[in-house]
């Protein structure tokens, strides 16, 4: 039986049931290898302010924090001052959690300092996978792990470092998010074009 282009392709499991958004984020972001350093402090922002959320919950909130920290420019959030950190916790289109918000303007800090230490974050990052990202062959969204040896490594690293909202679950959605690793069901239609990406690197 042939199915016509209306046919909605075998994704993960856990965008199924979301919104477009949602969807959009799995079939066009996750997994995608980052290279970029402020789409790095991107997702690393994004992933601290989603403990003990839903990542949908962030991704509607996505513009506004576009919006309120400067897009993402790491530079110009870790000039925030404690004025406007104030104004920022009653800013509604961010998660207004005090610990969050100081959390993404230490880290913006942190984030510097690794560049002047290893040129770019992303080199400090992708050194922690030798370069390439792992890609990983799970067959169940119940195989896939909320941490790794790695993430346990880079969240102790970036904790010594200083920042914070780094746990190693946080640090594997990053990872997740960032295309370190590959986690996309090998049913997925995004694993094998993952996969590609970063095979043509």
């Amino acid at each position: 039986m042939s199915h016509g282009k209306s046919a909605e392709p075998t994704r993960c499991e856990w965008p199924r049931g979301g919104n477009d958004l949602y969807i959009a984020y799995h079939d066009q972001e996750w997994g995608v290898p980052v290279r970029d350093d402020r789409r790095q402090f991107e997702f690393l922002t994004l992933e601290s302010a989603q403990a003990g959320l839903s990542w949908s919950t962030v991704l509607n909130k996505r513009e506004g924090y576009r919006r309120a920290f400067a897009d993402f420019d790491p530079v110009k959030v870790a000039r925030f001052t404690a004025k406007r950190i104030e104004k920022l916790l009653t800013d509604p289109g961010i998660i207004r959690n005090r610990l969050k918000v100081n959390a993404a303007v230490t880290n913006a800090r942190r984030f510097l300092e690794v560049q002047d230490e290893f040129g770019t974050f992303n080199d400090y990052l992708w050194g922690f996978v030798e370069g390439r990202p792992v890609q990983n062959r799970w067959r169940r969204h119940a195989d896939v792990p909320a941490t790794s040896p790695v993430s346990d490594a880079i969240s102790k690293d970036l904790k010594q470092r200083g920042f914070k909202f780094v746990g190693s679950t946080i640090v594997y959605a990053h990872l997740q998010a960032a295309g370190l690793v590959n986690d996309h069901l090998v049913s997925c239609f995004r694993h094998a074009e993952c996969r590609a990406l970063a095979e043509k690197r």
